[in-house]
């Protein structure tokens, strides 16, 4: 299988010469975009199919189609050389670190120090670290529950079912109706790890995978086989006893649901798995704010808020509903806003203005009337473009109000997510007036 890679918002071009991709091998890799949830959206979806080139936008991820598959990747900039094999390397390890962070899974450092970076797709990458979870969670002992079970038997077993005893068999004393519990594996959360395995396992290429999903799906072989619109997603119930599970089914969430699609196209069958950057961003700020305001009076709520912009005059009915990405609140009081935008913007010294978008201002113009806070804070991904270090970018007072307007940056090419933290913590503490950095 013929194996491409791309940055975001980068081309490939089309043609048969070195670190091009063969006419008849985008097209199946665009048509597979097309039909992709994602197609029309992200500044205009997966590819923008043109006629020299093949270019990415704003989602990332895996897409494959008959013979070829296409990774792509986040533009974050890493100490490697621009357009190497180890800065591709260095991004696919950050952004399975943001994809942990997002989906509250832990994935430990040695598990990823032994992992191909460099030769190996993302897809191929978070199976192994699939395979690598199941296997040691499969080796502590399968999930069971006990389940209600109804049958006729020689002998009693459980409780005697009284109305069907004297309705089924008033006739055959030989038989009882028994009602008992009994313990078992075929369960939601086995029937769902057993799905994802059949759905990997037919998405991967690596040999290795394959081998070890094989294995895998014998252990699962007594398990129902349930269609995957099907699966008992709200049967699952994590608690004391199955609390080791909660990121292999965060795993399975990602790959058969939302993110995930499985695509036709015509005679050819093509798959994807993808991430909008925009939502992967906010989703892990948010995570590591709330993180770095722990231990502290300050209370963080992400997608919270839900203030209205307008009331109609006759009905009092509320229309355009605001959802900010990240609310910092003391008390009752709204203290900071924050809406991240996976977007680059440039130095003061090249644009006054940095590249920020007139209706992101308006809309952040809107949170500071709703939510009455002192600060809003446009927040957006670091690059080595910026002058200076992550943090504070630039200030403004809004027109009329007496609230500060921010923007800034934050390097989520950091070596961890702890040194992240440290910064968030270093820059929403400057924001608020606090010196959080003090605190444990």
């Amino acid at each position: 299988m013929a194996a491409f890679s791309v940055l975001e918002y980068r081309s490939l071009p089309r043609g048969d010469g070195p670190g091009c991709i063969p006419d008849l091998l985008a097209d199946r890799l665009a048509a597979v975009a097309k039909a992709s949830t994602f197609a029309g959206r992200g500044e205009g979806g997966v590819l923008e199919d043109r006629r020299h080139e093949l270019r990415a936008r704003g989602v990332v991820g895996v897409v494959a189609a008959e013979d070829c598959s296409l990774e792509i990747l986040p533009k974050i900039d890493v100490p490697a050389a621009d357009g190497s094999v180890e800065e591709r390397s260095e991004i696919r390890k950050r952004l399975v670190h943001m994809l942990a962070v997002a989906l509250d899974m832990k994935i430990e450092t040695g598990r990823l120090s032994y992992l191909d970076w460099q030769n190996e797709t993302l897809l191929e990458i978070l199976i192994r670290i699939f395979c690598d979870k199941l296997t040691e969670a499969v080796r502590r002992g399968m999930p069971r529950r006990y389940i209600g079970h109804e049958d006729d038997l020689p002998t009693l077993r459980g409780t005697l079912d009284v109305p069907r005893q004297f309705t089924r068999h008033a006739v055959n004393p030989s038989r009882l109706a028994c009602r008992f519990d009994e313990l078992s594996t075929d369960i939601a959360l086995n029937r769902i790890m057993k799905a994802a395995l059949a759905h990997l396992s037919r998405l991967s290429r690596s040999f290795s995978n394959l081998q070890r999903l094989r294995e895998l799906a014998f252990v699962y072989a007594d398990i129902s086989s349930v269609p995957v619109p099907a699966l008992p997603w709200g049967e699952v119930v994590i608690d004391r006893t199955n609390r080791g599970w909660q990121d292999l089914i965060g795993m399975a969430r990602m790959f058969l649901r939302n993110q995930f699609q499985t695509t036709s196209t015509g005679a050819r069958q093509g798959t994807a798995l993808l991430f909008e950057m925009n939502t992967l961003f906010e989703e892990y700020v948010g995570r590591l704010v709330a993180r770095s305001m722990a231990g502290t009076e300050y209370r963080v709520s992400l997608q919270g808020g839900r203030e209205y912009c307008l009331t109609e005059q006759d009905s009092g009915r509320q229309v355009f509903q605001t959802k900010p990405d990240i609310l910092i609140r003391r008390g009752g009081q709204v203290v900071q806003v924050i809406d991240t935008k996976w977007k680059r913007i440039s130095s003061r010294i090249d644009d006054p203005k940095q590249g920020v978008s007139q209706s992101d201002v308006y809309q952040m113009m809107a949170y500071a009337h709703l939510y009455k806070a002192p600060r809003v804070t446009l927040l957006y991904p670091h690059h080595i473009g910026l002058s200076g270090a992550d943090g504070i970018q630039g200030q403004f007072w809004i027109t009329g109000q007496a609230t500060a307007l921010e923007m800034a940056s934050i390097d989520v090419a950091l070596g961890t997510d702890d040194a992240v933290v440290a910064r968030l913590k270093k820059m929403v503490g400057s924001s608020i007036g606090e010196d959080l950095q003090a605190l444990p």
